[in-house]
């Protein structure tokens, strides 16, 4: 990410902090959660969530490891397929922002595809990384993790860095950015040495700290037969109800089948 990029989503999260935290607030109401609770399982508390407000979350492999997410709302239910292809840290990202859309995005979700690159294409992308960024990393016990792994790191930022990358479980640049959004570091001018780290460095130096490489490699996890299974279910009911014909109920399962191919690469 080149500075300018940089300044600009700093300038942007400090001057809309008070309106996304609560956004915040709101969604840990919703989820009857206080917000002095740290949520230590995110899955377990985001997935209930967004089933409330008609959305299954489903963690499939895909071909594209460009893809962060994949979101549809058709006229019941809406979809949200993780992208395991990338690692945990991505992953915890994507479905935070995602999150943001289905909870606060002024405009009707239908479709779209998250990229996992850094997308900062309008207010409301902004707004989505910055919601993601204070959920999973709040201020109170950032600041506090920050002291004490800038300790624990004799002072060297970049390590005080992968040591929050790894508490929190997000990807590096979020950590870095979270940083300067709170004005923790000494220098307010930017080392350019942080802002270009390369995947191999970050992984090689994770393991010299002792912290979990796992979180930075592909998890590969797969729901799609317990997606088929549970359309099979549902179809099976509407079918003997007289909602559907059998003609019907195989068609949509082989159309399912095939998708799933398309998008595994198949």
């Amino acid at each position: 990410m080149d500075i300018q990029r940089f300044r600009k989503i700093i300038e942007y999260s400090r001057r809309h902090k008070e309106n996304v935290e609560s956004k915040i607030k709101s969604f840990y109401s919703f989820a009857g959660m206080s917000r002095d609770k740290e949520v230590l399982n995110l899955m377990q508390i985001v997935r209930p969530a967004l089933k409330k407000k008609g959305y299954f979350v489903f963690k499939i492999p895909l071909s594209d490891d460009e893809i962060g997410a994949l979101c549809y709302k058709g006229d019941v239910w809406g979809y949200i397929v993780l992208n395991t292809s990338l690692p945990k840290i991505n992953i915890n990202f994507a479905i935070c922002h995602e999150l943001y859309h289905v909870f606060f995005q002024k405009n009707a979700l239908k479709a779209r595809i998250e990229f996992s690159g850094d997308s900062y294409y309008n207010q409301e992308e902004f707004e989505a990384n910055l919601f993601a960024s204070m959920f999973l990393m709040p201020e109170d016990s950032f600041r506090f993790m920050y002291e004490k792994f800038k300790n624990e790191s004799e002072g060297d930022e970049k390590d005080t860095i992968l040591r929050l990358m790894n508490y929190y479980e997000v990807p590096y640049m979020a950590a870095l950015l979270r940083c300067y959004e709170l004005n923790l570091p000494d220098n307010t001018s930017i080392p350019e040495e942080l802002l270009y780290q390369e995947k191999d460095k970050i992984r090689e130096r994770f393991i010299d700290l002792w912290l979990d490489e796992s979180i930075l490699k592909p998890t590969k996890k797969n729901d799609y037969t317990r997606l088929e299974n549970m359309a099979a279910y549902y179809g099976e009911k509407c079918l003997s109800e007289g909602y559907l014909s059998e003609r019907a109920l195989r068609k949509s399962l082989q159309n399912m089948r095939t998708l799933y191919s398309e998008i595994k690469g198949e």
